[in-house]
């Protein structure tokens, strides 16, 4: 790997880690980068999570470290969502998870679609609805499964999850979803570790960037919060959902 393109990842690895740490769909910006410099998808998708996990650590550290986010509260959800994530990553090398790819942008429209219409949402902590642990049960081992199995919208999932279900605001939901963020990101790692294709030199220079990147994303939803998450989870959601449905359906525009 030559110099320019280490810091090309470097750089990669910075930006997708400050977007990830406020409003998640890092991947959008790092796994076409992967593909470009040569790795094939199983290989992107691997070095992915390995660059992913050094960022979704950094800010999960961060946040922790502030007091915004209490592990004692989180030891089940951490615990389901490593769970759920690990059966997740096993199963997606058994069967086809293309079909995902049809019904994903949809619920990433709703995302966007809640957070656009309800100006309101999140902005303070209000009524919680599920207590924690039904919370891990369903929402923690659900998502968790899901990151592991297909994953881009995962921050989104368990930010609406954290707001509409246990009635966080915007900035606690980002803390606390950073956590089970990094628990998903590295449960499903290791299985991709075992089967032997994560690319160790490109993930490692992606993952100083990452650490880097999510600091300085953590810092900014600590300073502003609300002002910046919601709008940035909206516009993450929209571009997905155009990424997906592009993938499925850009070619009939050709034919």
């Amino acid at each position: 790997m030559s110099l320019d393109w280490a810091l090309l990842l470097f750089m990669v690895g910075l930006m997708a880690g400050f977007v990830d740490s406020i409003a998640g769909g890092g991947g959008l910006i790092t796994v076409p980068a992967l593909l470009a410099v040569g790795l094939n998808p199983a290989q992107a998708l691997a070095t992915n999570k390995l660059q992913s996990s050094g960022g979704a650590f950094s800010a999960s550290y961060y946040f922790v470290r502030k007091g915004m986010v209490k592990l004692s509260d989180l030891k089940l959800a951490i615990v389901l969502t490593f769970v759920g994530s690990a059966l997740g990553t096993t199963l997606v090398q058994m069967i086809d998870a293309s079909v995902l790819e049809h019904i994903i942008p949809f619920l990433m429209i709703g995302i966007a679609g809640y957070f656009l219409f309800s100006p309101s949402v999140g902005d303070t902590d209000c009524k919680q609805r599920f207590t924690m642990n039904l919370f891990a049960l369903t929402a923690g081992f659900g998502i968790g499964f899901y990151d592991g199995f297909f994953g881009p919208g995962t921050g989104s999932f368990f930010a609406i999850a954290f707001v509409s279900l246990m009635g966080f605001s915007l900035t606690k939901a980002t803390a606390h979803t950073k956590v089970l963020n990094c628990t998903s990101n590295i449960a499903s790692l290791l299985f991709f570790i075992m089967g032997g294709a994560v690319v160790w030199k490109v993930g490692l220079v992606m993952i100083t960037g990452q650490l880097i990147g999510a600091r300085l994303g953590s810092k900014v939803v600590m300073s502003r919060g609300q002002q910046i998450i919601r709008p940035m989870i909206v516009i993450i959601s929209l571009i997905m959902t155009g990424k997906l449905l592009w993938n499925n359906y850009g070619y009939l525009l050709f034919s």
